[in-house]
């Protein structure tokens, strides 16, 4: 499918169309890869992460769902998967009215410190997170 450009798109331009896209999906392949292959994974009847011949064959017989069972059958999985729904529920929830709320505070202009206010909140994506680790490890070390 040939695309259709401007008639003022330079030679560049287009390159950078064309490297665009090739990153882009690139970058959604290498994303979804560890999907594509844990899932056939996730049917072994080998407690390995290995394909079988069976399964390479695509053998039905070599196909299990015991790792599917088991996730039903264990009561630690069954209390993981519940505390993870109700964590990030109540999370969501949170996170969604204290995000308004700042929203709606810095939004007026009579709104006191708020320069400072949003220095703070914007602070965790300005600052890389191993500049904070860093800080964090050095700070504990000379605590101890």
């Amino acid at each position: 499918m040939k695309h259709q450009f401007p008639f003022y798109y330079s030679v560049w331009d287009k390159l950078g169309f064309y490297s665009l896209k090739i990153s882009a999906w690139s970058v959604l392949f290498f994303l979804i890869l560890p999907i594509m292959v844990i899932v056939p994974l996730s049917f072994n009847f080998e407690p390995y992460f290995t394909f079988t011949k069976g399964m390479l064959m695509l053998d039905p017989a070599a196909c299990f769902f015991r790792w599917y069972k088991e996730i039903v059958a264990n009561e630690n999985w069954i209390l993981a998967i519940k505390n993870s729904f109700f964590i990030g529920i109540f999370a969501t929830i949170i996170a969604t009215s204290l995000g308004t709320l700042a929203a709606v505070g810095l939004a007026s202009e009579n709104m006191p410190f708020k320069r400072d206010i949003m220095a703070l909140m914007l602070s965790p994506m300005i600052v890389p997170l191993l500049i904070i680790a860093a800080g964090m490890f050095f700070s504990i070390q000379n605590l101890i």
